[in-house]
């Protein structure tokens, strides 16, 4: 029965994957109606970030005593990657029940409107990165070719979060009251991890235990440390990976169990 449910969830996520074209047109089409008769259009967004980015640059920086050559990047890359994984762990919760309309009346497989959530977010994601260059130029810092390893870690990352919105959205179809569970964890997660404040300022003890144990500092890392510079430590891809193969396998056992009762709870 068990090997059912998987078989079954997994052929469904490979029916959602051949849509993927369906899926990016309504993802552009979410961003283009958010700032419609905008004049800057989403770039409102990479405005609003680069003003926060500066300000809580000049703010922590005086506080932590970090030369601003080296918070400066660091902060902007971690609020940026940041917003990309909290948008989508916070849609995700909701993805279903957004789509209720839709899912009620056309036959579409259920994680196209997971990718199409993604897709959307990936756009944001795009229109606010522009802010990291700009950062490098104002602080003369260079971008080394290790940077390249972003891609792939950029790709772990949305395999990581597109289980997690996959799962997260069908156990909010059922229980309502978690994402605002979830969303409460997220702000204790964000002071939780390395985004305003660098590593090595905790105790040796302290980082064991705040940093290494904290997934979302992983997922961060394999992105965030090529673009400035640095090779993600083995640890970082370790336990990303692991925890992509993980995620994966318990997501499409559960979703394959109940996602034909998804309809109903909408």
């Amino acid at each position: 029965m068990n090997s059912s449910f998987f078989k079954g969830a997994v052929r469904e996520i490979v029916d959602a994957t051949g849509r993927l074209a369906l899926a990016g047109t309504l993802g552009w089409q979410d961003v283009r109606a958010r700032y419609r008769r905008s004049s800057v259009g989403a770039f409102w967004l990479t405005i609003s970030m680069g003003v926060v980015i500066g300000t809580i640059g000049i703010v922590f920086g005086q506080i932590f005593k970090s030369p601003m050559e080296q918070f400066l990047p660091f902060l902007a890359i971690g609020l940026i990657l940041w917003n990309f994984i909290s948008t989508v762990i916070t849609e995700g919760c909701s993805g279903f029940i957004a789509a209720e309309a839709v899912i009620k009346q056309l036959p579409i497989p259920l994680p196209v409107h997971i990718f199409r959530m993604i897709w959307r977010n990936l756009i944001i994601l795009a229109h606010n990165i522009v802010i990291f260059p700009l950062v490098l130029l104002v602080m003369q810092k260079p971008l080394h070719w290790v940077a390249l390893l972003s891609i792939p870690g950029l790709a772990v990352v949305v395999l990581n979060l597109t289980w997690g919105a996959l799962l997260m959205s069908t156990v909010c179809a059922r229980y309502r009251d978690i994402p605002q569970i979830i969303t409460s964890a997220l702000q204790i997660v964000f002071y939780l991890t390395p985004i305003m404040w660098l590593p090595h300022l905790l105790p040796q003890r302290a980082g064991a235990y705040i940093v290494d144990a904290n997934p979302f500092y992983h997922l961060i890392e394999i992105v965030r440390a090529p673009l400035l510079g640095e090779t993600p430590q083995l640890e970082n891809w370790l336990v990303s990976g692991v925890m992509c193969i993980v995620g994966w396998a318990v997501t499409l056992m559960f979703y394959g169990r109940y996602r034909r009762r998804i309809a109903y709870w909408l």
